[in-house]
Order: structure tokens, then C-alpha cells, then sequence
């Protein structure tokens, strides 16, 4: 099957990967965009084992706040500045410190094993490995902290 510049496009917009990851993903399937995108996933999963072993000391802090009552505030590292100052980086970093206000988790490992709010069909670890994917770059969720009032 032919694969078109608009069904590159259609992934792409559905996915947030590379145009040559979309174009790779379209050809390795034959056009299945339901496979394609699990082809994303798959590879978007070995990427970001690549780059685990890579130091993300940049980033950016959070805090969100619910009923004037509950705070949370949550640190998200990055390997660069670049990535820091990023739109993308900074909307994730945004929905990640809502998630954390939500959260019940004790530590770090619960609330990455907890569903993630905008999307309940992955965790927030598979959501940060998608971003680590499209952004192409370590990404590092650090640490996080709630504070109820009493």
C-alpha cells in the first residue's frame, strides 16, 4: 500500500511522534494506523530505555492546587533547558502536578503505577515513557510532594 503525506499527517496529529517515525511506522505496517500506532508504542518504549541511562538534570517545578485545601507540587527533570522551555514539557508537567493533587499514592513508585487522569488506559509511568518518546529526551519524574490542610 501507497503510504500518502496525509496519512503520515493523520498519525502524527494522533500520535505526537516524528514525521519519520510515522512515515517508518505507516511503511512497517502497510498502512494500518491502528498498528502503526502500536508499532509507535513499541518503539517509543525502546527509546526511552536508550535513554534512561542519560543524566536529566534540567526541568521545570509545578504546583497545582483543589479546593483551597490540597496542594501538590512535583519536580519533572529533563536532560536540557531547551526541553524545559517547551510547551509540550511544560503541558505535561502541568497535567502531572494535577495528577499528583488527585493522588493518594505514599511514594514515587505508587504514583507512577497509578492511572494516569487523561488517559485511565495507561499509567503515569507509560504516559511519562510516551512523552520520553515524542520529546526525545530523558525525562525524569523526581519527586513529588502533597500538603492537605487540616
Amino acid at each position: 500500500m501507497a503510504i500518502t503525506a496525509a496519512m503520515v499527517k493523520e498519525l502524527r496529529e494522533i500520535s505526537g511522534a516524528g514525521m519519520m517515525d510515522c512515515k517508518k511506522a505507516l511503511n512497517e505496517t502497510n498502512g494500518d494506523m491502528e498498528a502503526a500506532m502500536e508499532y509507535l508504542r513499541k518503539n517509543g518504549q525502546a527509546k526511552a530505555e536508550k535513554k534512561a541511562g542519560r543524566i536529566a538534570a534540567e526541568g521545570l517545578c509545578r504546583i497545582a492546587v483543589k479546593d483551597d485545601t490540597t496542594a501538590a507540587v512535583v519536580e519533572v527533570n529533563s536532560e536540557t533547558d531547551f526541553v524545559a522551555k517547551n510547551e509540550t514539557f511544560q503541558e505535561f508537567v502541568e497535567a502531572v502536578a494535577k495528577q499528583a493533587v488527585d493522588s493518594d499514592a505514599a511514594d514515587l513508585d505508587a504514583f507512577l503505577a497509578e492511572s494516569w487522569n487523561a488517559d485511565a488506559s495507561k499509567t503515569v509511568k507509560e504516559a511519562l515513557v510516551e512523552k520520553i518518546a515524542t520529546i526525545g529526551e530523558n525525562l525524569n519524574i523526581r519527586r513529588f510532594e502533597k500538603v492537605v490542610a487540616q
